[in-house]
């Protein structure tokens, strides 16, 4: 790799100008692409001391062999520049929103003396008009069979209508009413464009208006006692009606808008966009992508919003304009007043970007974070149960660690507490890289009390490796009594899965915590058996107790991403049991000075209900049907909980508040 200070500027050569800047490597590939308000303020950092930087960013200033840059006039024009040379170059250090699917979109083929309709996928003809993308091609091809009983327009190819045409019998569709064969002549070209305008309509979200259309032409029919076309109306609007309702209305009508949120964690970026037209949800799509840079959350918004509408990938309207007047993000992007104003000239008319703090638009936008969510766990579940992969990833961790086999037992440890209360560890196994569940363990502190992370791991680690050791003790006596190892606990019945020494042991955290876990496997004999390592957040390092630098593993490897997995099981599962413990302190709390409320009593409360929240919804009916409750001692637990305060807690790792 190359020395950043071989290449960088000479002080006082980059200019103070706004303008975009390009990496290029040894071979003249173009590895990065960014802009800047400042371009000397922004090309200084990346020369900075490199202990200062990302590792990602490391990795791309040592890579690189020369940087260049180009000086514009205004924030508008940089950023524009800047999607143009990501297109152009492709650089691998940019983050890339994209993946291996082909999304479709709805055609109408409107310049045709007789429009069609089909669903595709691909480049798009001049003067057609597009509905989509959609995430599932079956789910429009589904709306699009029941629509054609509303309005029978064309579905068929070239080939088909000319071969009705020059038979003179139209398809099974014509026989079926869901085309009004214009191939024979059923229909004219007029009355034919004008059920296809309808259609158009439907899509661009005027359902109201061709609900009240179908009504008014049933009712004359009706009138004019056309009682068979009556019929047929009516249950054209009843399908219609029915083909609506699948897009449940989750803003007030004629809102257009864009919903977008992301899901990340150090190494990939989920992205949730739902296409929001006349107040209803008409597609949406997801992507994963890997996190090539630091950029954060508020430069990959921006990123995606550009390279979207840039691309024309948006849900067009029948305006033609993929770009909705409304775009809904979790965070403003980093230049939002720029971004505004480069889609209001592509749309024509204004376009804001905002961040929704309340009402139905928030809502909505935590539901879109949701799918984001489980899309990258869904995305990571199936990249964990595939064998190759969880095969390759124990491979390279056995290379990197220098490990004589592959560890194929992995035990993870974390702490968590609230400002030093409830002190809670969890211990969680993967076997073959997949989580052994019914071997996970949970610990309670007990011997202090305070936010000693070190000395809690420290009780938890030991009291794991003894049992360990207790166990193979009971093991041997076992062996020697009855002539061969006893894997089963005779006094439970139950296999000694503490019995199993680990492979390789991961705590969260960086040097101190490392070196403190290693102590107790020292102590207690168990250095050479056991492999210990640390895994810090912040940039992903693996720490090895001795060792005065961290391990880096490359950023794609499977092995890191086994170790993460390990690291925010025991981390999840951490959280969980401290959350508990904590609920039912509180409950506890609150309960003792209920007159007749005895220690029995406590805990049949705190069994069956289980938390303070569902306690607290309970009457008194519910708690006098409980053993050992008559109608008194409800009525005064009641009123307790009646009369308490709600406790609120924060979760310290990510700043969440809820109630107790």
């Amino acid at each position: 790799m190359a020395d950043p200070s071989t290449y960088r500027p000479a002080p006082g050569s980059i200019p103070t100008d706004p303008g975009v800047y390009r990496f290029s490597d040894a071979h003249g590939h173009v590895i990065y692409v960014g802009k800047a308000k400042n371009l000397r303020n922004r090309l200084n950092s990346y020369f900075a001391d490199p202990a200062n930087l990302h590792f990602r960013t490391q990795t791309m200033v040592r890579t690189a062999a020369k940087v260049e840059w180009t000086v514009v006039q205004t924030e508008v024009e940089a950023l524009q520049l800047e999607y143009t040379w990501i297109k152009q170059y492709d650089p691998r250090f940019n983050i890339k929103y994209r993946d291996d699917k082909s999304y479709p979109w709805l055609c109408v083929t409107w310049t045709d003396e007789f429009p069609r309709v089909f669903v595709g996928r691909g480049a798009k003809h001049k003067g057609w008009r597009y509905y989509g993308p959609f995430g599932q091609a079956w789910a429009v091809r589904e709306s699009v069979d029941s629509l054609l009983r509303v309005f029978p327009m064309r579905s068929c190819s070239n080939g088909v209508f000319r071969n009705a045409a020059a038979s003179g019998r139209p398809c099974l569709l014509g026989y079926i009413g869901k085309c009004s064969a214009p191939c024979v002549g059923r229909i004219s070209a007029d009355d034919h464009r004008a059920v296809v305008e309808d259609f158009c309509a439907f899509w661009a979200g005027q359902t109201r208006g061709l609900e009240r259309k179908l009504t008014r032409q049933m009712k004359q029919a009706a009138e004019q006692q056309h009682y068979e076309q009556a019929a047929v109306l009516r249950d054209a609007l009843d399908a219609l009606r029915q083909a609506t309702e699948k897009n449940a209305i989750v803003l007030p009508d004629g809102t257009d808008a864009d919903v977008i949120a992301l899901a990340e964690d150090p190494l990939e970026v989920a992205v949730q966009i739902f296409h929001v037209r006349a107040g209803r949800v008409r597609g949406e799509r997801g992507w994963v992508a890997d996190r090539a840079d630091d950029a954060d959350t508020a430069d990959m918004i921006e990123s995606f919003l550009f390279s979207l509408y840039a691309d024309d990938q948006g849900f067009q309207s029948s305006a033609g304009s993929s770009v909705p007047p409304e775009v809904l993000v979790p965070v403003a992007p980093a230049s939002g007043d720029v971004l505004a104003d480069i889609l209001s000239s592509q749309r024509g008319s204004h376009v804001r970007i905002h961040v929704p703090m309340r009402g139905d638009k928030r809502v909505l936008l935590d539901t879109v974070s949701r799918n984001a969510a489980d899309m990258l766990a869904v995305h990571k579940t199936k990249r964990a149960s595939d064998l190759s992969t969880r095969g390759r990833a124990l491979e390279e961790l056995q290379q990197a660690l220098g490990m004589d086999q592959a560890p194929l037992r992995i035990e993870g440890f974390d702490i968590s507490h609230l400002q030093g209360t409830e002190v809670v560890g969890s211990m969680v196994v993967f076997e073959d890289g997949m989580p052994r569940k019914s071997e996970y363990r949970r610990f309670v502190i007990k011997s202090f009390e305070g936010s000693n992370d070190i000395a809690a791991m420290d009780e938890v680690l030991r009291r794991r490796f003894r049992r360990l050791l207790d166990d193979r003790e009971q093991m041997a006596q076992d062996a020697s009594d009855d002539g061969g190892a006893a894997l089963i606990d005779p006094s439970t019945g139950a296999a000694r899965s503490f019995s199993y020494a680990p492979s390789l042991v991961v705590v969260d955290g960086g040097l101190p915590q490392v070196n403190a876990a290693q102590e107790v496997l020292d102590d207690l004999d168990l250095a050479d058996e056991v492999r210990l390592i640390g895994l810090a957040k912040r940039l992903e390092e693996v720490w090895i107790p001795g060792e005065e630098f961290p391990l880096i593993l490359p950023r794609a490897s499977e092995g890191l991403y086994l170790l993460q997995r390990v690291r925010d099981e025991s981390h999840r599962f951490a959280i969980t049991f401290h959350r508990s413990r904590r609920s039912k302190a509180m409950v506890e709390s609150v309960l003792d000075d209920v007159p007749g409320l005895g220690e029995v009593r406590r805990k049949t409360l705190l069994r069956h209900f289980s938390s303070l929240k569902k306690l607290r919804a309970a009457g008194v009916d519910d708690i006098s049907a409980l053993p050992g409750f008559g109608p008194r001692t409800a009525q005064a637990v009641v009123d307790a909980l009646a009369g308490g305060e709600v406790g609120v807690a924060i979760n310290m790792s990510t700043g969440e508040v809820s109630e107790l």
